[in-house]
């Protein structure tokens, strides 16, 4: 029902910004929620960022709140992280993720997934 893209990966210095996208198609796409998770080599799939499907209520990882922005743009079919000062840990694969409930921060509730788009931070 929904097919996800990621784009916008890529090598950056530590401190620099990056704006990841996710395309997504599907007619009910504005009722979904959305997640952002990440994998490093060796590492569990974790939590990164969700926004609601009904009025666009956001949650973060501890890890990157303050540094990192997830919005969607429905009239576009497309949600986004927007990612500064970022720093060598933030090294890993990035997933766009959705789901047709509410929001959560386990990899397992959600039903839909993209590739994937590398994001490498040197120090």
């Amino acid at each position: 029902q929904v097919q996800l893209v990621e784009s916008g990966g890529g090598l950056v210095q530590a401190g620099a910004s990056l704006r990841l996208s996710c395309a997504a198609s599907g007619r009910t796409w504005s009722s979904y929620a959305m997640g952002w998770f990440r994998q490093a080599p060796g590492k569990e799939r974790e939590f990164v960022a969700t926004i609601s499907g009904t009025n666009s209520a956001t949650g973060y990882a501890d890890s990157v709140k303050g540094r990192f922005t997830i919005s969607r743009d429905n009239a576009q079919n497309t949600v986004y992280l927007q990612m500064n000062i970022l720093k060598p840990e933030d090294t890993a694969v990035y997933y766009c993720a959705a789901r047709s409930k509410y929001t959560s921060r386990r990899y397992e509730d959600y039903d839909y997934w993209g590739q994937g788009t590398q994001v490498t931070v040197s120090s």
